[in-house]
């Protein structure tokens, strides 16, 4: 039986560290290089190391994701968020393989009512969004042969996200004020690594798999005010002291980029194509905070 090999890139980030975690058909082997191994910054390593590598599929969960750092630091955002997708593309269009590409709801404003399609136009309102949508039309463009999931608000056991600050927060602080105007879709780093292999693997074994962008979040949506109460619900739950929670709007807590006020993702086309089906955000959280050390 021969070896099926798939490249992960950005493997020690949230999605990257839950895909190498996950159950995976014996013939499967997966190449998680280091950043010295494979430089997202560097082009010519990417299309290289892709040529020489002999891989049936790429999943490029690799990214810029410092939001507010990326308003100064341009170049880097843009390099990692578009240039590279482009040379991934670039590659595995030549060597005739499939690739998914992690992307983020910041390609959308926010000013819709309603949860996002992945038909509804982009509109990013900053660096970081911007550069990740270049980085989806390389992706669209380059190669036709791709999955793009957009997902949202992912957090994990693992790296940094809101569920950690949160949880560090608390246990500085007895009172911590929480932006309650924003809404979008928590999601687990597992649950989004657990659909992408879903996806990867139909796309490797069917040449006629569905292909195009995809939103991909955990079922239900929260303010992050009402993310932070959860949290802190379950801690309580759990037997543990947790702070008092104030509400307040963005324009209480200003940030050097803007982020959208609704960044609900629809996730019927996912549901549809590939059968998947989404836990509820507060159930993901549960195991999340399960897992992490008292």
């Amino acid at each position: 039986m021969k070896t099926r090999r798939i490249l992960i890139t950005g493997g020690a980030g949230q999605v990257g560290t839950e895909l190498l975690g996950c159950t995976w058909p014996d013939d499967v082997q997966l190449f998680a290089p280091t950043r010295r191994e494979l430089d997202l910054s560097d082009c010519e390593n990417i299309v290289n190391y892709i040529a020489d590598g002999d891989f049936c599929g790429v999943i490029n969960c690799g990214a810029y994701t410092a939001v507010d750092r990326a308003e100064t630091d341009v170049l880097t955002a843009w390099r990692i968020n578009a240039l590279a997708p482009a040379a991934i593309a670039v590659a595995t269009r030549k060597h005739g393989i499939p690739v998914v590409h992690i992307s983020t709801d910041y390609v959308f404003d926010g000013r819709k009512s309603e949860p996002y399609s992945e038909d509804d136009p982009v509109a990013p309102l900053g660096v970081y969004g911007a550069s990740k949508e270049a980085g989806e039309q390389a992706i669209r463009t380059g190669n036709p042969r791709h999955v793009i999931v957009r997902t949202a608000w992912v957090f994990s056991a693992q790296g940094a996200n809101f569920v950690k600050t949160m949880l560090r927060l608390g246990g500085e602080r007895p009172l911590i004020k929480v932006v309650n105007d924003q809404c979008g879709c928590p999601t687990a780093a597992l649950d989004i690594a657990s659909a992408v292999a879903v996806i990867i693997l139909r796309l490797i074994e069917d040449g006629h798999a569905p292909v195009g962008t995809y939103n991909f979040v955990n079922d239900g949506s929260a303010t992050w005010y009402d993310f932070a109460r959860e949290i802190f619900e379950q801690r309580r739950g759990a037997g543990h002291e947790v702070p008092a929670l104030e509400p307040i709007g963005t324009n209480q807590y200003p940030t050097p980029a803007r982020r959208p006020a609704n960044s609900r993702l629809s996730i019927d086309k996912l549901r549809r194509d590939f059968a998947i089906e989404p836990r509820d955000w507060t159930a993901a959280l549960r195991q999340v905070l399960a897992s992490l050390p008292e």
